[in-house]
């Protein structure tokens, strides 16, 4: 069974971003962050919600993760700008019991607490 991991980057004191979103301060480069995405080849699944999805997408990436399959939770995101991205607004709770008992890698939970 696939075991669902919760793996942030994030400050001593538990944010992911500062107060007004940005990640001005989260280190972007050196040994912290080649761990981080080292790490990337434990899962084949990303769980994220809209708001840490939109952080890439205002970038212009429509596929963070193209090495996993991406499922994004969203009330109200209606469709996803990638076809490699789903977008999941109901039956979350199902969806994960399912992809846990999936054959596979881990699923990386990613995001923020909401």
């Amino acid at each position: 069974m696939r075991k669902l991991k919760y793996y942030v980057a994030c400050s001593i004191d538990g944010f992911i971003a500062r107060k007004d979103g940005s990640f001005k301060d989260l280190f972007l480069d050196g040994e912290v962050v080649n761990d981080y995405i080292e790490s990337f080849k434990l899962f084949d699944i990303v769980l994220m919600g809209r708001k840490t999805y939109e952080v890439g997408l205002k970038e212009g990436k429509t596929n963070p993760y193209p090495m996993m399959k991406s499922f994004v939770f969203s009330c109200s995101m209606k469709a996803s700008p990638d076809e490699n991205v789903e977008i999941v607004s109901e039956n979350a709770i199902a969806l994960v019991k399912s992809l846990k008992n999936e054959a596979g890698k881990d699923i990386y939970l990613c995001g923020g607490a909401n």
